[in-house]
């Protein structure tokens, strides 16, 4: 053990915290929820907002109650649990208004910081523990309040908790501003996507007119083959699923998530540099026929419902994006047959019409949009990795084995 820490039921922790639950530093509060007769789903006079769980995802569904029946408020400064799922135990900051009874506010006694105590709250292995106890209740997954109130926590003088609570907001702070940046910069990017792949806005040097050309006129069709779900982690020959379509990949393919064996290889379809593959099924009209392009020079295969088309003397990276805009989603989705399960094939895509650039000006247009989604996929992979640094400083820090030097918020490793 290192000195200066002892060992409590807690594991070991600095000497001079203490160990106490949640129950001991905290107090909970359940909302109220009036009738849904008396809801309103507009702003009006005379109501407050109703706070819910699905609030916190999506303006959408806000709805209001008659501020007299607003007993239960919670504001922007108050720590709120999403008591029943799915998903289970969320950790949410309060938002100003009325709040019904799935929502529990947390209350810190002075024992505790409310930074300190939000991330506390906001910890992997305390998650782990709800979810393991959950009980059923109409349903609904719920969280078990004995249990959440007898976790035991690490509690260091409130000094240090302000400590701790700042350089993790800190980061909170700055995995916000990257969050912000991201949106900003999907943004921009959907933005010059249609200008650009509609004509509305022509890139500097070019005036050609564009051609209206059916997608059969590009190149010639033909279908994946083979490879069941679970032959899709069998060797190490890159292979492309239907479904990974829908939840892997945008536009283009950029990296590979399922590789199957030489003999699995033997009845999949081998694609090529420039091909597109077209989802051939899914679930609904809207997204059927999502389309992305292969435009690495590799040793790839493509597996069942997969529609290819293998087109010539055109920028395959720009049919990636242009085929995916909306207007074509429209066409794709009107060729759609089905209900429960949703089939598109050759026959009908090769009716799809578009409108093509001369093929430089498909190559530049191209370039632009894949420059864009270079700097995304960089801002995303620094976003996981500040998130990925946040939890490995609140696990050193919430727990002491990474002390904080007095009067500033610096790690001081080892102490």
């Amino acid at each position: 053990m290192k000195p200066g820490h002892k060992q409590t039921e807690v594991g070991v922790i600095p000497e001079e915290w203490e160990v106490s639950t949640i129950g001991d530093v905290c107090t909970f509060a359940g909302g109220s929820q009036p009738p849904r007769s008396t809801f309103k789903f507009a702003p009006t006079k005379g109501y407050v907002r109703l706070i819910q769980i699905r609030d916190y995802k999506t303006d959408e569904y806000a709805s209001y109650i008659p501020e007299p029946l607003a007993r239960k408020r919670c504001g922007a400064e108050d720590i709120m649990i999403g008591r029943y799922g799915p998903p289970v135990f969320q950790i949410l900051r309060g938002i100003e208004g009325a709040y019904n009874v799935a929502l529990i506010k947390a209350n810190p006694s002075n024992k505790v910081d409310r930074e300190f105590f939000y991330n506390v709250l906001k910890q992997e292995p305390l998650f782990q523990l709800i979810d393991g106890l959950s009980r059923r209740t109409s349903g609904q997954t719920g969280v078990e309040m004995p249990a959440l109130k007898a976790y035991g926590l690490p509690l260091p003088p409130l000094p240090e908790q302000r400590a701790i609570a700042a350089a993790l907001s800190d980061v909170d702070a700055l995995l916000a501003a990257l969050e912000q940046l991201i949106t900003k910069k999907r943004d921009l990017k959907q933005a010059a996507m249609q200008q650009l792949l509609t004509g509305q806005t022509r890139l500097p040097g070019f005036k050609g007119k564009w051609e209206t050309k059916r997608l059969g006129e590009l190149g010639s069709f033909f279908k994946g083959s083979g490879v069941k779900k679970d032959e899709s982690q069998s060797g190490s020959l890159p292979c492309i699923r239907y479904g990974e379509i829908y939840t892997r990949h945008n536009d283009y393919i950029k990296e590979f998530h399922s590789f199957i064996s030489k003999q699995v290889a033997a009845t999949a379809c081998l694609i090529k540099k420039g091909d597109l593959l077209f989802a051939g099924s899914g679930e609904t009209k809207e997204e059927i026929g999502k389309c992305v392009a292969f435009v690495d020079d590799c040793e790839a295969y493509a597996g069942g419902d997969i529609v290819i088309l293998r087109p010539q003397a055109v920028d395959s990276l720009f049919l990636g994006y242009s085929l995916n805009t909306p207007s074509i989603a429209r066409q794709k989705s009107s060729r759609g047959q089905g209900d429960a399960v949703v089939h598109i094939g050759s026959a009908a895509l090769s009716n799809v019409i578009l409108n093509l650039p001369p093929l430089p000006e498909q190559t530049a247009i191209a370039t632009v949009l894949s420059d864009m989604d270079v700097e995304l996929t960089a801002l995303e992979q620094r976003l996981d990795k500040t998130r990925a640094l946040k939890q490995g400083m609140m696990q050193e820090l919430l727990t002491g084995r990474t002390r904080l030097r007095p009067g500033n918020a610096e790690p001081q490793l080892g102490a």
